[in-house]
């Protein structure tokens, strides 16, 4: 079975406190993007492995795959296995819930294999267990998350964008980004009122974008603030870091003019550029 896995950004990221289990409640606008992995996973074989093209990504029982096959197979209580080969395209530690993305695929892909013993909602159930974000990607539209991002509610007033996104070929420590995080500090929950308040409204990329992270992440890496400035420079009609980092997105709705930026910006070395459109 082969199945496509696809990236993610943050359209908004507001962090409105911590737990006491030390995770985060959030609310945020989440949006699949057109930038995929490829996942080919063989069934029926003795024991479950993963193998990836990417050599940063982990082939044992802690790459969240793995994890989501052997879930499905204790909860459907089969002995049997599955062989599952990630043909990387996402960057890895980018912000974009590849990881997340390949575990929800895999949920989906062998609840279809096997009959679809489990509901939607069951699989988000499951996918919870592995990640925050595995039931957004199990949910499988643009959505407003809440809670630590598994409350999902569709949203259907996003306009279609282009994606211009760049990756500065670096990793970031979710971890260490919200270890750093000030509370006292974060500025989203003004800027969003208004929105949040009347969740019916057209999302204004010029208004609305906003990430609490993205201070914490910027003032450790200088590379988040010149990918921001490149964008703006060439035309962006809103720009932003998705979820802790690194990467960095522009929204056009102008495809010509989005094609002109990634001309522009690709010969930059040492960064990754991607031209991709929302999900929608």
């Amino acid at each position: 079975m082969k199945l496509f896995s696809s990236a993610k950004i943050n359209l908004f990221l507001h962090i409105t406190g911590k737990r006491p289990d030390g995770y985060h409640n959030l609310i945020s606008l989440m949006c699949r993007i057109g930038l995929y992995d490829t996942l080919s996973l063989t069934f029926n074989v003795g024991k479950t492995a993963v193998s990836c093209s990417h050599p940063e990504v982990p082939e044992d029982e802690t790459n969240l795959a793995h994890k989501a096959a052997n879930l499905f197979l204790k909860t459907l209580n089969t002995g049997k296995g599955v062989k599952i080969f990630i043909d990387k395209k996402i960057p890895v530690g980018a912000g974009l819930g590849g990881g997340s993305s390949n575990a929800a695929a895999v949920l989906l892909g062998m609840n279809r294999f096997y009959g679809s013993p489990y509901s939607r909602k069951e699989l988000m159930h499951m996918g919870l267990s592995i990640g925050a974000d595995v039931p957004f990607f199990i949910f499988g539209k643009p959505a407003i998350a809440g809670g630590i991002g598994e409350k999902l509610k569709e949203y259907n007033a996003l306009e279609a964008c282009h994606v211009l996104l760049i990756f500065p070929e670096f990793n970031v420590s979710t971890a260490d980004v919200y270890k750093k995080l000030n509370l006292g500090l974060t500025k989203c929950e003004k800027e969003l009122k208004q929105f949040i308040l009347n969740r019916e409204t057209i999302f204004d990329v010029k208004k609305y974008l906003c990430n609490d992270l993205e201070t914490v992440t910027s003032s450790i890496y200088p590379e988040i603030k010149a990918a921001r400035e490149a964008l703006v420079k060439n035309g962006a009609e809103g720009v932003l870091m998705s979820g802790s980092g690194p990467s960095v997105f522009g929204l056009f709705h102008d495809l010509e003019k989005a094609k002109k930026a990634y001309d522009k910006l690709s010969r930059k070395s040492g960064w990754q550029f991607f031209l991709v459109d929302m999900l929608i």
